[in-house]
């Protein structure tokens, strides 16, 4: 148990890293509402102070009422949000082992919508590769994840959520070919839409899949160049610090991950820290990012 929890802990560090001044992070569908503010903060408040029975009640008359609203005005952005917000919440009240994918199936419908209406906003679409991901339907969330892409190759959630999907289907060959396929385009593509891709934050994350397949002295090369593209900043430094503290190279580490500190703003020296501190564990082979909600 204590190896699993620190290696959940390394992982969530070198996230954390990938996609610093980024957004946030891929998050399963049931923990989206942790992330979302809600749209009332009287009515928020109102929810804190009744029994969880009580709340359970408030947000099924709240869907209903919703659905009521959808009925008559089927994109009424306020009342799709409005309700996929009460179903997350009302997901979120349950025990993950409690979560069935007829559940989730709920809160697809709504994401579909928002997702068509907002082509911008990515949140939504990721969400719903998420959602279909969690009920078996790998291809859907492909499918959701290349919609993105399609149009914003750069799109890190877009890609750290298909990264995550190819490697739970042991694909880390395509992987690395999605992530190679970026790089190689991200000029281009920074011409047309200047800062679209973030290459440093793609090389990281392409680092650690090769070191999630132990192919560590692939995964240094890719770090080095990141280093070596923008030598102030800190997230391909502490890639490799904590590649090396995954091997055993603890001197060798510390004085990366010294340095990357240095490099790091404020409000990320805490985890840069704590990775410095955690215990080494072999490197997973399964995907080189958590669902840890």
């Amino acid at each position: 148990m204590s190896q699993t929890r620190n290696r959940w802990i390394v992982q969530v560090i070198l996230v954390l890293a990938i996609l610093a001044f980024v957004g946030v992070s891929v998050i399963p569908i049931i923990g989206a509402f942790n992330n979302t503010p809600p749209s009332n903060q009287n009515t928020a408040s109102t929810r804190g102070s009744l029994t969880p029975s009580d709340q359970k009640s408030k947000l099924e008359d709240e869907v209903r009422g919703y659905e009521q609203v959808l009925q008559r005005e089927p994109e009424n952005q306020a009342a799709l949000k409005g309700l996929l917000q009460a179903r997350l919440q009302l997901l979120n009240q349950k025990e993950k082992t409690e979560v069935k994918p007829a559940d989730i199936q709920v809160v697809i419908e709504p994401l579909e919508k928002l997702a068509k209406l907002n082509p911008q906003q990515s949140e939504y679409s990721v969400l719903l590769a998420q959602a279909k991901q969690q009920i078996g339907d790998r291809e859907g969330a492909a499918q959701a994840y290349r919609s993105i892409l399609e149009t914003k190759p750069g799109d890190l959630k877009a890609l750290q959520g298909m990264v995550d999907l190819l490697m739970s289907q042991q694909r880390p060959e395509a992987a690395i070919g999605l992530l190679q396929e970026t790089l190689s385009n991200a000029a281009q593509a920074n011409t047309i839409q200047p800062g679209s891709v973030d290459t440093v934050a793609v090389q990281v994350l392409l680092g650690s899949v090769h070191a999630s397949q132990k192919r560590y002295d692939q995964a240094s090369s890719v770090y080095d160049q990141a280093i070596k593209k923008d030598p102030k900043d800190f997230r391909p430094v502490m890639a490799k610090a904590m590649l090396l503290k995954q091997q055993g190279k603890e001197a060798d580490a510390k004085l990366l991950f010294d340095s990357a500190a240095a490099l790091a703003p404020a409000q990320y020296k805490d985890v840069i820290n704590k990775a410095a501190t955690v215990s080494p564990v072999p490197s997973p082979a399964a995907s080189p990012t958590p669902s840890p909600k």
